[in-house]
């Protein structure tokens, strides 16, 4: 390797990272997979995707790695458009293919 590390190094960092990871989900699964969850935490486990997406997505509006970081107004307009549809019809398919018409379309315009 180039930057001077060694192959065991990165191996050894791969090994326990994957350690890590298994030991974590395993804490959560293995120790409540069998029990009967509290209506309270199953009412708060529905809400996750909602909470995750827009944090995968809104890096990806607002800083861009297409336009070196700037935000652009045609990935805004299709966030926007993907919001307004999704809150309008409550449907997830639509929202997301009406964002996508719009990003192309405005990308191929602008």
């Amino acid at each position: 390797m180039s930057n001077g590390t060694s192959d065991l190094t990165v191996w050894l960092v791969i090994v326990v990272l994957g350690i890590g990871t298994f030991l974590i989900r395993w804490s959560f699964l293995g120790t409540l997979g069998d029990r009967e969850l509290p209506p309270w935490v199953l009412r708060m486990l529905r809400y996750t995707p909602v909470a995750v997406l827009p944090a995968l997505v809104a890096p990806l509006v607002v800083w861009p790695a297409a336009t070196g970081g700037q935000p652009e107004p045609a990935r805004m307009a299709a966030a926007a458009v993907t919001v307004a549809i999704g809150l309008w019809t409550r449907n997830m398919i639509l929202a997301i293919l009406a964002g996508a018409i719009t990003l192309f379309g405005l990308l191929y315009m602008l």
